[in-house]
């Protein structure tokens, strides 16, 4: 596990007052940015190196799509840590809860704004992530 940087060397800050309903989800309603290089990672599945899908549940796919969404930014020199704009597709909605299970427990506060939509994926995707993080 990487050591996490103090707020002043964060790229990413909630802003003072900022707030949401308490029923929302795992993410940040509002979050200022600083950076001088911005990285954005097309989106990812739960495929391994070989192409072949990870997974035929929810928890698994979502777990899988934030590794390979972690390995991406870390070719470019970032972390989970760094992303503030995440947008989720989901095939079912209702795994909503299961997604956001994995989701809360790998992706570190204060979490990215976030947008989830319900859409078709590719066959057997049960989950697509894209991301974008700030480098300061």
């Amino acid at each position: 596990m990487e050591k996490e940087r103090e707020p002043q060397e964060r790229a990413k800050r909630l802003p003072e007052g900022a707030s949401q309903h308490r029923t929302a989800g795992p993410y940040s309603p509002v979050l200022e940015i600083t950076a001088s290089k911005l990285v954005v990672i097309s989106g990812q599945v739960a495929v391994d190196p070989e192409g072949t899908l990870v997974g035929t549940d929810i928890k698994t796919q979502t777990r899988y799509t934030l590794e390979n969404c972690r390995r991406q930014l870390a070719s470019a020199h970032c972390t989970l840590e760094d992303v503030f704009k995440v947008n989720i597709f989901m095939v079912n909605l209702d795994e909503w809860d299961a997604m956001n299970e994995v989701y809360t427990e790998l992706v570190p506060a204060p979490r990215p704004v976030r947008t989830a939509v319900q859409t078709k994926l590719l066959p057997g995707v049960l989950v697509e992530i894209e991301m974008w993080a700030a480098k300061k």
